[in-house]
Parts: C-alpha cells; sequence; structure tokens
C-alpha cells in the first residue's frame, strides 16, 4: 500500500475517538518486532529524505528536512529503542507527527498498515518484555505482539522540556487554600506522571495516581464514598490502554457519585477533532502537553473553592 493510499483514510479513522477505540500505524524497526503509533499524531509518511546533520546533535538525531517549507528534526527511532541505526537504510521511512505543538519526524525501518484497536485489548506490557518505559501498551495483531512506543519518552530522552510553574503562580497557589483538595493525576507515562507530580507539588497539591483510565473509575468509585478521600479534580491522558480518556470522562459525566468532578485532558495529541470530543464527552477542558503554567491557571480557576 504506498503511503498516499495509507493515509487518505486517516479522516474516517478519527470517527473512533470518543468510543475507547484507536487507530495505530503499524511498522518495524529491524527485525519482525511490529512498533504502533496513534494515526493522530501521523500527518504523513515519507520515503527517507536527504537529511543534514549539525555538530552536536543528539546521537539518536539521524538529521533535519525542510518539510513543506518547515524545518523538522528527524530522530532515528531504531537506535532511540535499542535496535540497529537506521540512517543508511536505503528502505527506511520517515513517520512525520505533529504533537505536543511540535512537529517531528521518527525514521522507521518500513510501515504496514493501519489497524484499529479497542481499549480493552491494549494493556500495560510486563517487565519481563524488556520495553522498560519505551513502551506504553501492547496489544496482539493477527496473535503478532504490537507494542505502542512512548514517543513522550524518547522526546524526553533528547529534549529537557520546563516543567517548573512560575513564581507567581506559585504564590497564588499558596493563598488559595488549596492543600485540602487532592488532584488525579491519569497517564500512562512515566515520564508524563513524573512532570504532573513535580508541577503539582510545587502547588503543594497532593496526588493520587492512576496509570489508565480503567484504574482511575475504580479508584474514584472507592475513594468517593469516603469523605476524607474525595478527589475535586482529575486531570486525564488521552491515549491510554483498558479506557481512554474520553471515555473516562463519559463514565465519570454518566455516574451520580461522580459527575461534579471537573476534568481535565492533557493530551498531545492536537487537532480540531479534540475541540469537538471534549464538548462532546462532558470535559472542563483540554490542554495540550506540556505547558506548566497554562495548566497551573486552570487548576487554579477549576478548584477555586469560591467558585465550586
Amino acid at each position: 500500500m504506498s503511503t498516499t493510499a495509507l493515509l487518505d483514510s486517516v479522516e474516517s479513522h478519527t470517527r473512533l475517538a470518543g468510543h475507547n477505540r484507536v487507530a495505530m500505524l503499524l511498522f518495524r524497526l529491524g527485525d519482525k518486532q511490529l512498533f504502533g503509533i496513534n494515526v493522530f499524531k501521523v500527518r504523513e509518511v515519507l520515503r527517507k529524505p536527504v537529511m543534514e546533520k549539525l555538530p552536536g546533535m543528539h546521537e539518536w538525531l539521524a538529521g533535519s528536512f525542510d518539510y513543506r517549507g518547515k524545518t523538522i528534526p528527524v530522530i532515528d527511532l531504531g537506535l532511540a529503542m535499542g535496535y540497529p541505526p537506521l540512517t543508511d537504510v536505503a528502505s527506511a521511512h520517515v513517520v512525520v507527527t505533529e504533537f505536543s505543538r511540535s512537529m517531528q519526524g521518527f525514521l522507521v525501518a518500513d510501515f504496514q498498515r493501519i489497524v484499529h484497536c479497542t481499549g480493552e485489548s491494549l494493556e500495560a506490557p510486563s517487565v519481563t518484555l524488556g520495553f522498560g518505559n519505551r513502551v506504553n501498551a501492547v496489544t496482539r495483531i493477527d496473535g503478532q505482539l504490537m507494542a505502542v512506543i512512548d514517543v513522550e519518552h524518547v522526546l524526553a530522552s533528547i529534549e529537557e522540556v520546563v516543567t517548573d510553574v512560575s513564581p507567581h503562580l506559585q504564590q497564588q497557589a499558596e493563598h488559595r487554600h488549596l492543600p485540602t483538595r487532592r488532584i488525579m493525576v491519569v497517564d500512562d507515562s512515566v515520564v508524563a506522571r513524573g512532570r504532573l507530580i513535580h508541577l503539582f507539588k510545587q502547588m503543594n497539591l497532593d496526588c493520587v495516581i492512576a496509570q489508565d483510565g480503567q484504574e482511575a473509575l475504580e479508584l474514584l468509585t472507592h475513594m468517593m464514598e469516603g469523605h476524607d478521600e474525595r478527589i475535586t479534580l482529575v486531570i486525564s491522558d488521552i491515549e491510554m490502554p483498558r479506557l481512554d480518556g474520553y471515555a473516562l470522562t463519559r463514565a465519570i459525566r454518566e455516574t451520580p457519585a461522580l459527575r461534579q468532578l471537573k476534568v481535565v485532558l492533557h493530551s498531545s495529541l492536537s487537532g480540531v477533532f479534540n475541540e469537538a470530543l471534549v464538548r462532546d464527552v462532558g470535559a472542563d477542558r483540554f490542554i495540550a502537553k506540556f505547558q506548566p503554567d497554562l495548566l497551573a491557571k486552570t487548576v487554579l480557576e477549576l478548584m477555586d473553592p469560591s467558585t465550586n
């Protein structure tokens, strides 16, 4: 299948969002192991272009090239995942992606096809598989193991991201009497959870952690039964195994005991379709990762005791 034919149907795949289903672009990195990335993050798949590599670039960077008038970096995903480099592989492709308000390419050995996965079929990988934190979900496609790459983890290894809240926002948090309120952080990425925990510590807020939507829903149902452990606000990723952020939000809104919770969907996914789905499932806000001050301002607004 050509790259054009492969991505011509991407628009139709967006209809899966909000129904705990996701479309995955499958590819390999040098052996038979299948890897995947959410189609919503993919702009285009290209044959490996001529790239420029400057001295001092991170070893995982294969170089950069001009993509529709914009210079974007290309990460050798083979190297990042522990495989031999793909820079000299003539048949390699570049998967151009856009998320977390940035555009980048990922060098892969070859692309396969697009498949649909249900949230229930995706599960956290066992440590015995050896992927470490580089993979945040696995499933089986036609009997073969497919691993979903934690792109946030890959990018965090290359580029440092600002995770501190501005001093004036920290001061605002101190004067809002928020320490008695608790936040639930729901994210399957170790990197993302670490950043959020660091942010909320600066605001003197306690966090309850869940690694996917299903765990979050179970914890919320249990905790809301006891007054001392009530959660005020849920910050949830969208892409997660078992139960995604859209489905989690819908479940919260459909459960009388949880309906009053504030919900912020916090994701590296971008695009107009997110805005519509946020409204459809009943989330209070959507914030693209990772913007510490914007997230802090949103938390201050939604958790203000005078407005809740």
